[in-house]
């Protein structure tokens, strides 16, 4: 979103404050105006209470980002912290994530919703920023859920093309009978029902953006034929022999490995390489855990401006489980948890309001009726296996605290795992990381 105005105001950074206040007086004004019809002065109203909830979604945005903002800093310094503390001491500490994202904001970057520190996610943002303002295809990767029509639309507002128009069309929703003339329309009596001449995607999408979602899954007859709009920028509608010069961004998306579909022979490999010309991919929730927080934050009150009421509180228990849950549905299952929280549960949502399949069981007493309970207790296989695994969970970090003399960066170094999720995981099993490292100097004292 962009927070930064260059110009006016005499600040660069817009006065919420004053803004509503002068909306205030304009409606004051207008609900009194002697020499406007009344039809006039309520469309005027109208327009100004537009006005005014669009500056309130902005500045509800605005303080997530804020919020954003604050967790970061204290996360920069336990990283400093524990990568000097880790063996080998690092001679230069890595670029800051927070400092990269804090740029990208100064430098009007909109971004609609809220992003977090993840390396890999700024770096997919700013190759974002530098393709938005060039004409190159986009291909974004990533699995599903992962917020790529997000992304489809972020390169779009930061382009040149952003006050054209923006068409998505998800490919795998089309028959294929249907494909082409709806990708490139049609002329009146091409086939039984077309009545009338009708615009494609393409023609719709011209002088702007469009978003071919699910390219997949669009079958190697209609690959040919996007193939040539992109060598040609034309396109012939079904039925005519006319061609229609379009000009028209493309970016694609897709959550299959395009290079193994092209290996196959299920996707043409020179149309692979023409929409890759620039290639971001997204990664999965469970690799940005520092958002989680913000995300939960920011679907909650989204959630409840739509059911009108307000945002529902979460007990700890049940934000210890959204925090640490691996969310195979990425940010979208995360929003609809969010929403089905929101509403079932009164004031305060607990474990019992999620759905079964996840929901956590009881881990001690299900260990207590594996050991004790005789064999024809009532016992569920999966029960057993969920907190057998949670044993085996807590035994792993503690025997790698145990090795790294509690240090939860050079933890997470050889894990390959995110350090915010692993101090996440490693509350919830209630371990103290400088248990460990007392443990380990005790240790060194007695060997020496």
């Amino acid at each position: 979103m962009k927070l930064f105005d260059p110009h006016g105001f005499g600040s660069s950074v817009v006065s919420y404050a004053g803004l509503l206040e002068k909306i205030e007086i304009l409606r004051s004004t207008l609900r009194w105006a002697p020499r406007l019809e009344r039809a006039e002065i309520e469309k005027l109203l109208n327009q100004s209470n537009a006005l005014r909830d669009e500056v309130m979604q902005l500045s509800r945005k605005e303080r997530f980002i804020e919020a954003a903002a604050e967790v970061p800093d204290t996360l920069d310094a336990l990283d400093a912290l524990d990568a000097l503390d880790a063996p080998g001491k690092p001679e230069a500490l890595a670029p800051s994530a927070h400092r990269r994202r804090e740029a990208l904001i100064a430098r009007s970057f909109i971004f609609e919703g809220i992003f977090g520190d993840n390396p890999k996610l700024l770096a997919a943002l700013e190759i974002a920023e530098k393709a938005a303002p060039t004409d190159l295809p986009v291909l974004i990767d990533g699995e599903s859920g992962t917020g790529k029509e997000l992304m489809a639309k972020v390169i779009h507002a930061n382009g040149a093309r952003a006050d054209r128009p923006y068409i998505s069309v998800n490919c795998g929703a089309i028959p294929d009978n249907l494909l082409e003339s709806e990708l490139f329309g049609h002329r009146r009596g091409a086939f039984t029902g077309a009545s009338s001449d009708r615009k494609g995607k393409f023609e719709s999408a011209h002088t702007g953006t469009i978003f071919l979602d699910e390219i997949g899954e669009l079958p190697l007859q209609g690959q040919v034929k996007l193939l040539r709009v992109l060598e040609s920028h034309e396109i012939q509608r079904v039925g005519s022999d006319e061609p229609i010069a379009v000009d028209t961004r493309i970016v694609a998306a897709t959550n299959r490995n395009l290079r193994e579909l092209a290996a196959q022979g299920q996707f043409r490999e020179d149309l692979f390489y023409r929409l890759s010309v620039i290639h971001v991919t997204l990664p999965a929730l469970r690799e940005r855990s520092d958002e989680i927080p913000l995300l939960i934050a920011w679907f909650g009150d989204e959630a409840a401006g739509q059911l009108k009421r307000r945002p529902v509180k979460l007990t700890p228990k049940l934000r210890d489980f959204l925090l640490t849950y691996a969310y195979p549905g990425n940010i979208r299952e995360l929003r609809n948890l969010v929403y089905r929280l929101s509403c079932l549960a009164g004031d305060t949502a607990d474990i019992e309001h999620l759905p079964d399949d996840i929901r956590p069981k009881p881990t001690v007493p299900v260990l207590r009726a594996v050991e004790t309970e005789s064999p024809g207790a009532s016992l569920s296989l999966s029960d057993a296996k969920r907190a057998a695994s949670d044993e085996a969970e807590r035994a792993f970090l503690e025997r790698g605290l145990q090795e790294t003399g509690g240090t939860v960066a050079e933890l997470a170094r050889r894990c390959e795992m995110n350090r915010s999720h692993l101090q996440m995981l490693l509350k919830k099993h209630g371990i103290r990381s400088k248990d460990f490292r007392h443990a380990d100097k005790a240790s060194h004292e007695k060997d020496s």
